[in-house]
């Protein structure tokens, strides 16, 4: 196809691998640098080592490209832009890095075999040749494109368009400077030509509802439960008794002092492990603690898998909540809804 119209694709936000016409490309006597920053006055690459390379608008959406004379692949390179209210940013340009899952990844996914696959698809800080930042991929096999959208990019879905990788229905992209933190969703162009914002399935964290964005997240907990852990994996399940205590930690227990407010994770932590040893249980079986946006549905409405609801605190306040009913000798057996997703 020529350049023209990917540029064109590129512009309409509808090329399904955006990395194909964005970043460095090679030709002859050097190296072509393309940006796509609508509203942008004015993009300038700079190159390690070389003196900064000013780029022309090359289509009147905001597509601007340069040439790099006597260079090769990889280039290293930062882009400043220019807008007319006077802001000026510099950053690594996120169309100069490889695919963050590679050909294993995507074919034990296609044979529904990736038994790790929330170390791939969702949002995960990295370092990438040396560059600090965040991958994001998502599962969206009838999308036309797929951009990832957040504060880092003021949710303006023309700056971080992902590609498809092959036939997947996996879209990816890595976006250098995104830090632990970061709120995003993905914005979806459906077959119909409509444009959908939907929050990540494998999202480790999510913001506190009404609001629906994820959160990029890097754990910090350190866990605790090394002898419980030993424990469990010595022991015969079936040979030993068992009594369950089932509990929706929304209900448990109430804060009469602030508003009759449900418990958070830290406190259910103390809370409930006293309560459950004191009655001879030897497990406490959650009822969904998964992120939904309907309280009423007691956590049976799941919409992101990974991340622990935010009704009661963070990711790492729940990890402490588990590390802390194991050391005193408790069990936790979690609910799992595959078949209620909205």
């Amino acid at each position: 196809m020529p350049v023209e119209d990917e540029i064109e694709l590129v512009v309409a936000r509808r090329h399904s691998d955006p990395h194909h016409v964005l970043g460095a490309h090679p030709v002859n006597d050097g190296v072509v640098v393309r940006a796509f920053r609508p509203d942008a006055t004015g993009v300038v690459a700079r190159v390690h080592d070389r003196e900064p390379v000013i780029l022309s608008q090359r289509h009147p959406a905001g597509l601007f490209e340069g040439f790099v004379r006597d260079a090769g692949l990889p280039l290293r390179y930062e882009f400043e832009v220019s807008y007319p209210d006077g802001n000026v940013f510099q950053f690594a340009d996120p169309y100069a890095f490889a695919p963050t899952l590679g050909d294993v990844d995507l074919h034990l996914f296609g044979e529904g075999r990736h038994e790790e696959l929330y170390d791939w698809l969702g949002a995960h800080p990295r370092e990438v040749d040396g560059m600090p930042g965040t991958s994001f991929a998502v599962w969206a096999p009838a999308a036309r494109a797929v951009s990832v959208v957040g504060d880092f990019n003021s949710w303006d879905g023309r700056l971080h368009a992902m590609r498809a990788l092959g036939s997947s229905g996996v879209w990816e992209i890595f976006v250098p400077g995104v830090a632990d933190g970061a709120a995003y969703k993905f914005e979806i162009l459906t077959p119909g030509g409509d444009l959908r914002m939907k929050a990540d399935p494998f999202a480790f964290r999510t913001v506190l509802m009404p609001r629906t964005d994820s959160i990029v997240h890097r754990s910090r907990h350190v866990w605790h439960d090394g002898e419980w852990m030993e424990r469990r994996r010595a022991t015969q399940p079936y040979l030993e008794p068992m009594s369950i205590y089932e509990v929706h930690l929304g209900s448990w227990r109430l804060n009469p002092v602030e508003g009759n407010r449900s418990l958070h994770y830290r406190e259910l932590a103390d809370e409930l492990a006293a309560y459950v040893t004191e009655l001879g249980f030897t497990h406490v079986q959650l009822m969904p603690v998964m992120e939904h946006p309907f309280a009423g549905s007691w956590g049976y409405q799941v919409t992101s898998y990974f991340a622990p609801t935010a009704r009661f605190g963070a990711p790492d306040d729940f990890k402490r909540f588990v590390d802390h009913l194991h050391c005193r000798g408790i069990g936790v057996i979690l609910d799992w809804v595959p078949a209620h997703f909205p």
